[in-house]
């Protein structure tokens, strides 16, 4: 695909480029809050639509399937049509699905408006990113990739859920929904209004309709997999055994009918020829776990411990925003103008997420916010050390007519790290609070003088407040359980935390190693 940046007459430049960046920012917002939207609202939502779990999950599936189908085809569509336009069409189908689905309760017309959400969502943040990269010069990119991220990045795990949370105390999910369509307006009206020179599409190519279909299927039944997996206990459930085997052969022939392809396919073989950009795609990986996996076990433990309201628990990770948005314009200035490495923030990056982590997983079911707040700051402050530079290191080398390819690459590595990071660690937490509270239980046994002593004190209490002997016997044992099952929960959530800095333990000489492997291979003759 060969991109150009064509002049349109109009607006003159120096006022369509700030018009055409808030619009891809605003764009990238409406993502930010559609994609998080089941992390807080799941419950409210399954009352109102009366689904069961099984039929909820497709609300899940086909966002997420979608959203990558999105990233893997928005390069094809960037060559046949203006790339504008497919940005200023998908924010607007966003825009119009949304406010579809704030208007019903009916489940089948939610699942297909959630596959809108998916694909458009999915497209306009590869158009939006490559436009960014194809519109404005290479030397301003740190500043506007810093500018970008704050809306695909910083804004899903700092602020959609905070958003979220107040209006589902407030008023109702659907709110949530309504909020998006005039964002995605709004977002509409500043691209169509930053008349400029713009990237002109690449050179037609037919579509890939075989590496479409084979790539439709894996997304599907690998989405399926990593969301609804943990619930039933993976592949101790034969539909688990049999999506993760279709979906497995899908992908690998997809990869070997792409690699015969030879350009003319869906995937871009050799956008992995820069030794940055394959890194940085390994990185993705990781850093997709990073970020996802944190942002589900931060407001997680505060809801299902500490018994936070949604609003509380969005609040909770609000904070973070503040020193990753400072992180992201920090590193944009030190390469922009001081002529950084990007790879050198990374190490950093890695070091204060990990020290994040270690400090919350000494959190207990006795903590609050206040205790958690050191942890949720530098995770932010990691976050943003981190992810600037895997963007600058991934596409400053990369040539335009690849961009649009990589971009959607670079996003299809951190969604599935992200989804096998929180798969991950809810079947880590699903398992260790099983296995804590038969450790527990078989500690807490009657007859024991400790035992014995707390169940007196809670019949006594119940006593004293009216209740009478043998009704407070059974609440006292009834409190006791509950209480076994509550403490096994805080560790297996303080597991999940330790998990997640062992992850870069192990990750951190890894890439190391794999970045010292690239650059000796560059050198080699």
């Amino acid at each position: 695909m060969t991109m150009a940046t064509t002049a349109v007459p109009g607006r003159s430049s120096t006022a369509a480029g700030p018009l055409l960046l808030a619009g891809i920012v605003l764009a990238a917002l409406t993502e930010a809050i559609a994609g998080t939207v089941l992390s807080l609202g799941r419950g409210d939502i399954l009352g109102d639509t009366s689904a069961t779990p099984d039929e909820f999950a497709w609300l899940d599936v086909g966002y997420t399937a979608l959203k990558l189908i999105g990233f893997m085809t928005t390069p094809w569509l960037m060559s046949r049509l203006d790339p504008r336009s497919v940005l200023v069409a998908s924010t607007l189908a966003m825009g119009l699905a949304s406010g579809i689905a704030a208007m019903t309760a009916r489940l089948d017309l939610l699942i297909a408006l959630r596959i809108v959400q998916g694909f458009s969502g999915g497209a306009l943040l590869v158009a939006g990113q490559a436009i960014i990269f194809l519109r404005f010069p290479r030397s301003h990119q740190p500043l506007l990739q810093a500018l970008f991220a704050m809306g695909a990045v910083v804004a899903p795990g700092t602020l959609a859920p905070a958003l979220q949370g107040w209006l589902l105390d407030a008023q109702s999910w659907t709110w949530i929904f309504f909020g998006i369509a005039p964002l995605a307006l709004t977002a509409a009206g500043l691209l169509l209004m930053a008349e400029g020179p713009m990237p002109a599409k690449g050179a037609p190519r037919p579509f890939d309709w075989v590496g479409f279909s084979l790539i439709s299927v894996a997304f599907f039944c690998l989405s399926y997999v990593f969301t609804q997996g943990s619930r039933w206990d993976w592949f101790e459930e034969p539909r688990i055994l049999w999506l993760t085997g279709i979906g497995a052969t899908a992908l690998l022939v997809f990869l070997g009918q792409q690699a015969m392809a030879r350009g003319q396919g869906l995937l871009d073989f050799t956008v992995f020829g820069p030794n940055d950009f394959s890194f940085a795609f390994i990185v993705s990986f990781v850093a997709g776990a990073a970020l996802s996996g944190s942002a589900f076990l931060i407001p997680s433990f505060a809801v299902s411990v500490l018994a936070f309201t949604p609003t509380e628990a969005g609040h909770l990770l609000l904070p973070s925003g503040v020193p990753f948005v400072g992180a992201l314009l920090l590193v944009a200035l030190l390469v922009q103008f001081r002529r950084l490495p990007p790879f050198a923030t990374v190490p950093f990056g890695i070091l204060t997420l990990m020290a994040a982590m270690w400090l919350l997983s000494g959190s207990t079911n006795e903590s609050g916010a206040d205790d958690m707040m050191a942890g949720v700051l530098l995770r932010g402050l990691g976050l943003g050390l981190l992810f600037l530079s895997i963007t600058l290191i991934a596409f400053s080398n990369l040539d335009d007519r690849k961009l649009a390819g990589g971009i959607g690459l670079f996003n299809t590595g951190r969604q599935l790290g992200g989804l096998m990071g929180v798969a991950a660690l809810q079947t880590l937490i699903d398992h260790h609070t099983v296995a804590n509270v038969a450790v527990l239980g078989a500690n807490v046994a009657a007859g024991k003088p400790a035992v014995i002593e707390r169940l007196t004190a809670m019949a006594a209490m119940l006593t004293a407040k009216g209740m009478d002997v043998a009704a407070a016997g059974r609440a006292a044992t009834s409190l006791l359980g509950r209480a076994v099952t509550g403490q096994s929960t805080v560790i297996a959530f303080d597991t999940a935390f330790n998990a997640v800095a062992l992850l870069f333990v192990v990750a951190a000489p890894v890439l190391v190693a794999i970045k010292i492997g690239f650059a000796r291979y560059a050198k080699a003759p």
